[in-house]
């Protein structure tokens, strides 16, 4: 099968739609599928074009074994809606030529959401190329977009639900990236094939040799140290601040180590509050590669992953779960709905506190803390769980096999 991936997020970015998708692709790749990729010139998580990319306007590369076409992109630095739109609207517009012109005819065009507005291209370029449209849903927009305050404009915001709609009915196969998501799209549209993808890991990943106590020597952390670990983008939606409030709060209890490995939009504001409230017991990392992030997930005796209190966030699985579980990590989560149901409800992977609920995550932490054995378990319970449902080459397999019941009816 020739299958083209399309996707404003891709290496050599970070970041969760980054990982999955590239790992997807490598691994269709592998079952000798013609894979490709067009994507934009890479500018995620600082609205800056990388240096090698700058200048540019269409860029062809191979990575990992896999051609990647990329077309330009608006990057400002400005978070308004209109430089959001424009920032949106460019790639639209760009690798709908680019596509158009330079992409040889493809079996299945895979368009990844958000942004919603790049289905617009994934439809057309389906069109043109003769080709089956499956739609790749990791957030419901402009739902979460109107939701987080992103967009408040009551005609932009119908007008999108629209479009959603549209490429909804227009679609071959859709797939959504959780349960929650599967649900509503099911909910609103009639008869049509959805198939969920969820995120999961990569058992690969597992097999790293990482140096031993590498982070606690490079940022002098005693051996005997409690280290409650958080890798991954540093955001809004997050909710971060929660863990400097809770160091505040425990900042008496030496032994606790609080890392934050990771860079984004809200950093620069959690180094203000750490300051403000001369706390010691916290490190910043700052940006990291995809494995020295694991190797302060491996070192990491918890994990801490928080989102804020926010209804949407029900139907959200942060991609940072699974790594923590297969790495024998037990969990502080504070994301409720499927989250909590499937890693502390079914998984028996950690500890869940109320999202924005400082207190009840410092009690978990000493908890933790307190009770090796506990830790153990809970560690013990999560790398099982995520072995035997959300391993990537499951993930892959199964996809697959959808791709390919599909063709035979």
């Amino acid at each position: 099968m020739k299958i083209l991936f399309l996707t404003q997020y891709y290496p050599p970015e970070t970041g969760a739609p980054q990982n999955r998708l590239s790992d997807l692709a490598m691994r269709l790749a592998n079952e000798g599928h013609e894979i490709s990729i067009l994507t934009a010139m890479p500018n995620y998580p600082h609205n800056e074009i990388y240096s090698n990319y700058r200048g540019k306007f269409f860029l062809n590369e191979v990575l990992q074994g896999i051609p990647v076409y990329r077309s330009w992109i608006f990057v400002g630095k400005s978070r308004s809606v209109i430089s959001r739109l424009l920032n949106y609207f460019s790639f639209v517009v760009t690798s709908f030529f680019y596509g158009l012109f330079k992409i040889k005819k493809q079996d299945y065009i895979l368009c990844e959401s958000p942004p919603l507005f790049l289905g617009i291209t994934g439809w057309l370029l389906s069109f043109f190329k003769g080709s089956k449209f499956i739609f790749n849903i990791s957030d419901l927009w402009p739902e979460s977009a109107e939701k987080l305050g992103v967009i408040n404009n009551k005609f932009l915001l119908n007008t999108s639900e629209k479009l959603e709609l549209f490429l909804y009915r227009r679609a071959y196969l859709i797939t959504g990236q959780t349960q929650g998501i599967v649900s509503n799209i099911q909910l609103r549209t009639k008869n049509k094939t959805i198939h969920w993808l969820p995120n999961g890991f990569s058992e690969e990943q597992s097999y790293f040799d990482f140096p031993k106590n590498q982070l606690r020597t490079k940022w002098n952390i005693p051996s005997s140290n409690f280290i409650l670990g958080y890798a991954g983008i540093i955001g809004y939606a997050q909710g971060l601040e929660i863990i400097t409030e809770a160091a505040s709060i425990l900042r008496n209890h030496t032994q606790l180590t609080f890392v934050i490995a990771g860079d984004g939009p809200e950093l620069e504001k959690l180094k203000n509050l750490t300051k403000q409230h001369q706390l010691k017991n916290i490190i910043f990392t700052g940006a990291l590669s995809k494995k020295e992030a694991l190797q302060v997930v491996s070192e990491s005796n918890a994990a801490i992953i928080p989102l804020r209190k926010i209804d949407l966030f029900k139907g959200a699985i942060p991609s940072k779960i699974f790594e923590n579980c297969a790495y024998g990590k037990p969990l502080l989560l504070g994301v409720d709905g499927e989250a909590k149901e499937l890693f502390i409800d079914q998984a028996k992977a950690g500890i869940y506190f109320e999202p924005e609920d400082v207190q009840a995550l410092a009690e978990g932490i000493l908890k933790l803390q307190a009770d090796s054995n506990l830790c153990e378990q809970f560690g013990e319970n999560g790398k099982l769980y995520v072995n035997n449902f959300f391993s990537r080459r499951k993930i892959a397999s199964d996809f697959l096999d959808v791709l390919q019941k599909m063709n035979k009816r």
